[in-house]
């Protein structure tokens, strides 16, 4: 596509979120174009969860099986390195995106392969890597889907020293025998997982007080402990305030604010996102280049009538899984208000994105799993409820001492006291990714304890911790 066009809908970026708005409009029957200037399905296909959660895997697995009667001593050895790149290769589609190209022209939207940009009410220039750029036209909706980027802070020295980011932690082709990562968030701890499994000397620094801030503090306290046996260190309180490196190859050196001095042959700067707003031309429609944008419950930007901001760049909850339902409420939406239709949010809550306030489910996929949904007892508490926080040691649970020998692990289950529903819970365990949908319901649909009762948990499975957790709170 090279020639200007007008379109219905109109959306910038093609990742899961953009995807997902384009496929709902179609099938809604507008007319949509998707202009994408890097590969089509984005950030979480070549770079986040799909690269990620393979490299992850084996690692997972591994230690799962020593835990294991009979099977421990056949996996004592080290993880083969190059079959688990080539695994994470697979997964990341060796970095092409014919597969996903293929997909999204089977929906029936147009691709513009070039760099998107707003060009005022409606409008749309795209910049293709050869040619002149041209104008699209949206009917009824631009949808801006660009997601976030990583973060790094302006430190001396930073800029010349080649720091990896998520990217190049999930993508890199060969192990560094010795890796600093700076952050304490789910990047930071999930890529130091894997690449303590895969051979790396790993330090991380944390300047907080602790790991995985956002979610209970037990929960923090577990995914270090199997890198500190392996032999990792990690720091808390502890700020980096420059970085030294002679060429791009050679040793990296982290200094510390207190002088110290960490070499390293790599250095990953894990420490938060930041939107991909800046040059998109959010100043043609009076809007702040560079800023998240605030939208409604429909993803519609505040105080426009065509203008949607769907996934990471609105900061509703930066994760795949949450962009991608926000994408099938706003691509609805666009559909009702283009066909002149009155949003529905009784049938389905189709046009209106609630989960991604008080119910959005999270897995860090560390050993052992940390899984979370809803609200911790601090936030709980900080949001005014009344509230109960309700814990069990998962060592206790019959099916998780079937699932590994010295089964660590432990649950959290907030209560909303005045009304007797479930506002949170958090596992930490081996295996607990899968027990996170059952509390995702019980959070999303506001089941009350009694009706809770009656979820029978399979016997001898680990989600019997519902029950436990259930007794407890009844005492």
């Amino acid at each position: 596509m090279t020639n200007a066009a007008e379109y219905d809908v109109v959306v910038v970026g093609a990742g899961p979120v953009g995807e997902n708005v384009a496929d709902r409009a179609r099938a809604a029957g507008l007319s949509t174009a998707v202009v994408e200037n890097e590969l089509i399905g984005g950030e979480c296909s070549y770079w986040a969860c799909m690269p990620s959660k393979a490299l992850l895997r084996p690692v997972t697995a591994r230690a799962d099986a020593r835990r294991v009667p009979g099977l421990r001593q056949a996996v004592q050895g080290p993880l083969d390195v190059a079959e688990v790149l080539a695994h994470r290769d697979y997964y990341a589609s060796n970095w092409k995106d014919d597969g996903q190209v293929g997909w999204l022209e089977s929906v029936g939207a147009d691709i513009h392969r070039g760099r998107g940009r707003l060009a005022g009410p409606r409008q749309v220039t795209v910049e293709p890597p050869s040619g002149e750029r041209y104008t699209l036209t949206a009917r009824h909706a631009v949808a801006v889907c660009t997601g976030s980027r990583a973060l790094v802070p302006d430190l001396p020295g930073l800029a010349g020293a080649n720091p990896w980011t998520s990217r190049e932690a999930t993508s890199a082709g060969k192990v560094p025998d010795r890796l600093v990562i700076v952050g304490g968030g789910v990047v930071a701890v999930e890529m130091a997982t894997v690449w303590q499994a895969l051979g790396s000397r790993v330090t991380v620094l944390v300047r907080g007080k602790g790991l995985l801030a956002n979610m209970e503090p037990f929960a923090a306290s577990w995914s270090p402990r199997r890198w500190t046996e392996a032999g990792a260190t990690v720091r808390t309180g502890t700020s980096v305030a420059a970085v030294e490196r002679d060429g791009g190859d050679g040793p990296v050196t982290a200094v510390l604010d207190d002088g110290e001095r960490i070499e390293a042959d790599e250095i990953l700067f894990a420490t938060g996102r930041a939107p991909r707003t800046d040059d998109i031309g959010l100043d043609t429609v009076g809007l702040k280049p560079g800023s998240w944008l605030t939208v409604d419950d429909s993803c519609r930007v505040e105080g426009s009538d065509w203008l949607y901001a769907v996934g990471d760049v609105n900061h509703r909850a930066l994760m795949t899984h949450e962009g991608k339902y926000q994408a099938r409420v706003a691509g609805d939406a666009i559909a009702a208000r283009a066909h002149g239709k009155p949003l529905d949010t009784a049938r389905w809550g189709a046009h209106s994105a609630t989960a991604d306030h008080a119910a959005v489910p999270q897995v860090v996929f560390t050993d052992p799993e940390a899984a979370a949904v809803g609200l911790t007892l601090a936030q709980a508490e900080a949001a005014g409820h009344r509230v109960r926080a309700v814990d069990y040691d998962m060592a206790s649970v019959s099916g998780a001492g079937l699932y590994a020998d010295g089964y660590r692990g432990r649950a959290r289950m907030v209560v909303d006291l005045d009304r007797e529903t479930v506002l949170g819970a958090t596992f930490v365990g081996p295996g607990v990714a899968e027990l996170l949908h059952s509390a995702t319901v019980a959070v999303a649909g506001e089941v009350p304890i009694a009706r809770l009762w009656h979820a029978v948990p399979a016997y001898p499975t680990i989600s019997e911790v519902w029950l436990r957790l259930l007794e407890t709170y009844r005492g």
